[in-house]
């Protein structure tokens, strides 16, 4: 958790593509003091690049296989990455590189060359890739929030695990509907993944705190937002898919939209 305030102001400007919103600007707070463990940055360069692997084999698999499922989930798993990315630059933490297929963990590093290995057999095993991928995702993501106290990690983690729920709703539903096949889990437990996969995609909610007058933040999307101001009324209102940090009038608003 915080220390005390950030006293920078971390901005984000979304721009709309294909039903997509995405970060273009961002702005860490270098001289902020905050609570840092060794398991938090551990965890934090983990998720990085985990969602890195699936954006990275979702992209090659649309493009060996041109279903569009993968190629709207890449997009969003895009968003995914750039939430963490936005702890990894405010705890002062090195940002692994970007290249397609190339990680710095070399369990993700052969996780990802076995997956594309299956994954180029059909379409079929595609799709239970990208499921795997998922439940492997949601599966890391409760770990490592039992691992952090830090609220930040654990809202943005909460975020990433709501997408990748309904993620693994679409790939479910995708193959069934193509192949007529009932996908197995293969990580989580028979009774969290009926949970997922009969849920529906989650709606969000705000919460918000002020100073002085009145914050208000509605909107719609998986997760949920967070929101918190000094001064001036700041009021958020739409849809938006991926994380949203934006900033008010005067104050500090933060909030995680929830990714798709």
């Amino acid at each position: 958790m915080f220390k005390k305030l950030m006293t920078a102001t971390l901005v984000a400007i979304f721009v709309a593509a294909s039903g997509m919103s995405a970060i273009s600007a961002l702005a860490a707070p270098a001289a902020a003091t905050q609570d840092q463990t060794a398991s938090d940055t551990a965890g934090l360069l983990y998720m990085y690049e985990e969602e890195k692997l699936a954006r990275d084999v979702y992209n090659a698999l649309y493009t060996l296989w041109g279903q569009p499922t993968f190629q709207s989930i890449a997009a969003s798993e895009q968003t995914h990455m750039d939430a963490v990315k936005t702890l990894l630059i405010r705890y002062g933490i090195a940002v692994p590189e970007n290249t397609p297929g190339v990680f710095s963990n070399a369990s993700l590093q052969s996780l990802y060359t076995n997956l594309m290995t299956t994954g180029r057999l059909s379409l079929t095993d595609a799709l239970k890739v990208g499921a795997l991928i998922e439940e492997t995702d949601i599966a890391d993501l409760q770990t490592r929030l039992a691992q952090t106290t830090s609220a930040d990690i654990q809202l943005v983690y909460n975020n990433l695990m709501s997408g990748s729920s309904n993620h693994l709703r679409n790939f479910v539903n995708v193959l069934s509907r193509l192949t007529g096949e009932v996908y197995q889990p293969q990580i989580l437990s028979a009774t969290v993944y009926q949970s997922i996969v009969t849920g529906t995609n989650g709606k969000g909610y705000g919460q918000g705190g002020s100073t002085g007058t009145t914050t208000t933040m509605q909107g719609n999307g998986s997760g949920y937002s967070q929101g918190s101001s000094a001064g001036s009324t700041t009021t958020t209102q739409g849809t938006c898919t991926g994380t949203c940090v934006s900033t008010g009038t005067t104050g500090l608003n933060r909030g995680y939209r929830g990714g798709r």
